[in-house]
């Protein structure tokens, strides 16, 4: 038998001067493995907001608040200062932080069932009082973490563990517009909602999370940003038809827009 040998396969390596980064991880986020559900948006909503503290440099002087859900964990993932406020007190928590070091960006990172329900009363005066801090507003229209019972901002006739048979209005009521709600309060300088069911709303989305810390590099007042999210492991659907649920079924109820922009974030 012949055997023919042959020339080894010379592997060229590319030639990295000649190429350009797209994107690396913001310095404002740590290496962490996320605990999130497959096809959670949690992820895309830390990502935003490290890329904001990081465009405006501001990390090393931002503080995040998290309180209980599925947001309990954020202070793993953020490379900034943090700490965990009880369920739903996490404004007041921020209040107190910006008041003693007013020098500092404060933001409150806060899930539907914390904010709009045992923490309303919380976020309502904060916003009264004008508070310059900015709260980031997970919107996923249930109880994620707990297992699935219905919150304050669940759909009408939408199923959860806790209304089996749909969401009945007249019994359990019309779900809250927070957003809408607050927007009205004189201390609050920028309320918006945004999606992230798409590329498009997601890039809108940062824009929207980059006004309402602007609204407090500048003192205007307290900025809220809400933010349609996925939960496919409660909703029982899979992340891409979870994102489909945003689309045809959170949006029209939710619409995203601007509810209040202050006359100087217009001009930046």
């Amino acid at each position: 038998m012949m055997v023919v040998a042959t020339p080894a396969v010379r592997e060229e390596k590319p030639d990295l001067s000649q190429m350009q980064l797209v994107y690396k991880r913001p310095e404002s986020l740590t290496e962490a493995m996320t605990h999130y559900c497959p096809g959670c948006t949690h992820g895309i909503i830390h990502r935003l907001i490290a890329e904001v503290l990081d465009e405006l440099g501001v990390r090393e002087r931002t503080i995040g608040v998290a309180p209980v859900g599925c947001a309990v964990f954020a202070y793993e993932y953020f490379n900034i200062d943090g700490c965990e406020a009880a369920h739903g007190r996490a404004p007041a928590m921020a209040t107190g932080l910006k008041r003693v070091m007013p020098d500092r960006v404060i933001f409150t990172y806060q899930g539907d069932g914390d904010l709009a329900s045992i923490g309303g009363n919380e976020i309502l005066h904060a916003c009264a009082r004008g508070e310059k801090i900015t709260v980031i507003f997970v919107n996923n229209a249930i109880y994620g973490m707990t297992g699935g019972q219905m919150a304050p901002t669940t759909l009408p006739g939408m199923v959860t563990t806790s209304s089996p048979y749909g969401r009945d209005v007249a019994v359990q009521g019309e779900p809250l517009h927070i957003t809408e709600m607050l927007a009205g309060m004189p201390g609050v300088a920028y309320a918006a909602r945004r999606s992230l069911h798409s590329v498009a709303e997601i890039r809108k989305a940062k824009k929207a999370i980059r006004l309402a810390f602007q609204a407090q590099l500048q003192g205007l007042g307290l900025g809220i940003v809400e933010l349609l999210s996925s939960c496919p492991t409660n909703w029982r659907l899979d992340p891409s038809d979870a994102l489909d649920f945003i689309r045809e079924q959170m949006v029209p109820v939710y619409p995203p827009g601007d509810f209040k922009v202050h006359e100087a974030l217009k001009r930046s």
